[in-house]
């Protein structure tokens, strides 16, 4: 441990509670894994976008070099957020978006006979597209999760790879279970049997530091919608790769035209320039909170996600324990709180009920929870779970209280009788 993390304060949750507007409505709101809110400083430059510079970007006169400088710099802060260079980085749509370009710009990459390795754990976004490339004749494999802990096991994945792999989709972190996939370790494998790794980052991204580098990942998705900003997909890939991608834009970019190449069309203009309040809002919760500035603003995003795992720890070990207190909650994966073991969401059934059932029945205090298959299906259908009902799911944030987590309980407590 560093002598910065051993430094590390203890989140002050009133102030940063005090950025988010939609939290005045009085809702605990639980639903954060689907899309968080938004803070004050990405609505502003949004809004500060539409108001002053809604022209098309890129030209010489004022208003136009404006645009073109605010969509940028929204680019490079998810860049540096994660420790990528802004032309590593592509923004689109959504994930899913985003997943569907990449695997079609390095389909001539495959030939027939070639492997690609997925999971029943992942969300569809990184499943389905992969799966499409068997129609070119990829034998695509699965590593399977193990219904009994609902988990990856990394030993499960040795005896799929091989000479032929060439790729390999796993997921950061499951957005049913919560669990964190040791994505350094996995690389390692990959890399060693001569195929490329694919992260679906999305629903660890709201909750820790990442940084590209050091995982040594060759593709790395999230969506910013859930990290505190606008509606968007963000995705990283090494630049070699981006380069040797097949294009997927108009006829006329180069090779080396990336990260623009892969995405049709260019990013939304005013979401993009949002990204950037992502950052003034971590900024301001960093200068809250440390005395002393880091050097860049990735840095000074590592500091910023050990406050919140600190503080979702905390909040995550009361509802994990407050789960294992009643025999009716079936918790899918680990039964703890920990932050080195989970992210704070939490899928469950409860014995007896439908879980579409149990959701109003918390309205009335004003708790928001959801129940559905959130798109992992596959993962439904590996744990003996019925994809039409579902899990409930319970995904905390930074943002979240410890008030917030009592008032979860008590409706459960309420809800169940």
């Amino acid at each position: 441990m560093t002598d910065r993390e051993r430094d590390t304060p203890e989140l002050d949750v009133d102030f940063a509670r005090a950025h988010f507007p939609a939290l005045a409505d009085g809702w605990a709101f639980f639903e954060n894994a689907g899309g968080s809110y938004v803070p004050r400083s990405v609505i502003e430059r949004v809004t500060a976008y539409m108001t002053e510079t809604q022209v098309q970007p890129g030209a010489s006169y004022a208003p136009s070099a404006a645009a073109a400088e605010r969509m940028v710099e929204g680019r490079q802060v998810i860049a540096q957020m994660i420790n990528a260079d802004a032309d590593e980085m592509t923004v689109g749509p959504s994930t899913t978006a985003n997943v569907y370009m990449l695997s079609h710009a390095i389909r001539p990459w495959f030939q027939p006979g070639d492997e690609v390795v997925v999971t029943d754990l992942d969300h569809e976004a990184n499943n389905g597209a992969w799966r499409r490339l068997a129609e070119i004749g990829a034998v695509v494999k699965e590593w399977r999760v193990d219904p009994a802990t609902a988990e990856l096991d990394p030993a499960a994945l040795e005896p799929l790879l091989g000479p032929r792999t060439r790729l390999v989709c796993a997921a950061h972190c499951s957005n049913i279970t919560g669990a964190i996939n040791d994505v350094a370790a996995i690389a390692q494998m990959v890399h060693a049997a001569g195929g490329l790794l694919f992260v679906d980052g999305v629903a660890f991204a709201p909750h820790r530091a990442i940084d590209v580098r050091a995982l040594d990942v060759d593709f790395y998705a999230f969506s910013p919608y859930k990290v505190y900003g606008p509606h968007l997909g963000a995705l990283f890939g090494k630049r070699e790769h981006l380069i040797a991608a097949e294009g997927q834009n108009h006829y006329f970019f180069r090779a080396d035209d990336v990260p623009d190449k892969i995405a049709p069309g260019y990013p939304n203009h005013e979401l993009t320039a949002g990204l950037a309040g992502i950052a003034d809002y971590f900024d301001q919760i960093h200068a809250h909170h440390f005395a002393a500035g880091a050097n860049t603003f990735h840095e000074r995003a590592a500091d910023v996600f050990r406050l919140f795992a600190a503080h979702e720890e905390r909040l995550a070990v009361r509802f994990a324990d407050f789960l294992a207190s009643d025999s009716r909650f079936r918790l899918i994966g680990r039964a703890t709180g920990s932050a080195v073991a989970r992210a704070p969401t939490f899928s469950f059934t409860v014995q007896g009920m439908k879980s579409a059932a149990l959701p109003p029945r918390l309205e009335a205090a004003k708790v928001a929870i959801r129940n559905g298959d959130f798109y992992a299906i596959r993962l439904m259908g590996a744990l003996g779970l019925d994809p039409s009902d579902g899990v409930v799911r319970a995904s905390m944030v930074h943002y979240n209280s410890a008030e917030d987590v009592d008032r979860l309980i008590d409706g459960l407590e309420k809800a169940l009788g």
